[in-house]
């Protein structure tokens, strides 16, 4: 398998899994944990099973001290972008924070060109664009409700140090398995929660009390923690950061199925086609780099112009 289709799968697949975030959290806040809790369980339990991984493989847990300072830093990132994204689902809609959150491949193309000088070619601009056309369309407000100002700024925030976060796993060069940055980022942010956690009553560690608790958590653990991780840094280092990121789309998309196959929410055609140009994004952003971007120009017109035709967009 070359380095692009294994990076490409673990890119799609990373996506998928962290879009069920959600599902975990939401049903947590239900049984009454807090935001620091809910987090702190989704780390420590990963991270004691990511252990039982590594000793069962046999793997070294040694680190020098420079893998400890970059760990470190990730381990920070993390942390901040997983209080400040759960944290937004106390001021809005889960499914409007995943949109709004979607800007950290935007961040992360910027970012890549300014301080590492890569250039932004047409096809990811044109990717980026389809991808944020069809999340707009997942998105199902229209009630005119005024977006909570700290919910907004609580998803910038975690859009942001996400964003950093995929492109120090891609510039730190650090020489170690997946499995094992991985662990050592999650030890790391499960102890900065530990010592947050003292900070006062609203961030104390609450018990888990229930045997739903503990399958919820271990959802949070598995899911958008273990398996989506890993992935990434298997994707960041096989295709880079941009197109890791652009990847991401497809996290709304889980969450969108997750509402129709388990809250029953029902499937209309502006979400059909919102997910058509998202997994148009994803493909492009994939292909880009081997077929003509007048090919793609050419083939998005077409489809653009059938739409227009056959159908009649409503807001």
């Amino acid at each position: 398998m070359s380095s692009k289709i294994k990076g490409t799968i673990c890119g799609v697949f990373a996506a998928i899994s962290y879009g069920m975030n959600p599902l975990g959290a939401l049903n947590l806040y239900q049984e009454g944990l807090n935001v620091n809790s809910v987090i702190f369980y989704r780390y420590g339990l990963a991270t004691t099973i990511l252990a039982l991984i590594m000793l069962a493989q046999k793997k070294s847990f040694a680190i020098t001290r420079r893998e400890f300072a970059v760990l470190s830093v990730l381990g920070v990132l993390m942390v901040v972008s997983s209080l400040a994204l759960f944290g937004s689902f106390n001021f809005m809609d889960a499914g409007i924070a995943s949109t709004l959150l979607f800007v950290y491949p935007v961040m992360v193309a910027v970012m890549m060109a300014i301080f590492f000088k890569e250039k932004v070619t047409p096809i990811t601009v044109i990717s980026i664009s389809l991808a944020l056309g069809g999340i707009s369309l997942l998105y199902k407000g229209g009630d005119g409700a005024t977006l909570s100002t700290v919910g907004v700024l609580l998803v910038m925030a975690s859009s942001l140090t996400y964003a950093v976060y995929i492109i120090v796993v891609n510039k730190s060069a650090l020489i170690m398995s997946s499995v094992k940055l991985t662990f050592y980022v999650l030890l790391i942010g499960t102890v900065l929660l530990l010592a947050y956690s003292f900070m006062g009553e609203d961030t104390r560690i609450q018990p888990l009390t229930t045997v739903t608790m503990w399958v919820y958590a271990m959802v949070l653990a598995v899911f958008p923690t273990i398996i989506s991780l890993i992935l990434m840094v298997i994707a960041v280092h096989n295709v880079g950061s941009t197109p890791t990121a652009v990847m991401g789309a497809l996290e709304p998309i889980t969450a969108v199925c997750i509402g129709i196959f388990v809250f029953g929410e029902a499937f209309t055609l502006r979400l059909g086609i919102g997910i058509i140009l998202i997994l148009a994004a994803v493909i492009l952003i994939v292909a880009g780099k081997s077929l003509p971007t007048q090919h793609f120009t050419f083939v998005f017109s077409k489809i653009g112009h059938v739409l227009k035709k056959k159908w009649r967009w409503k807001s």
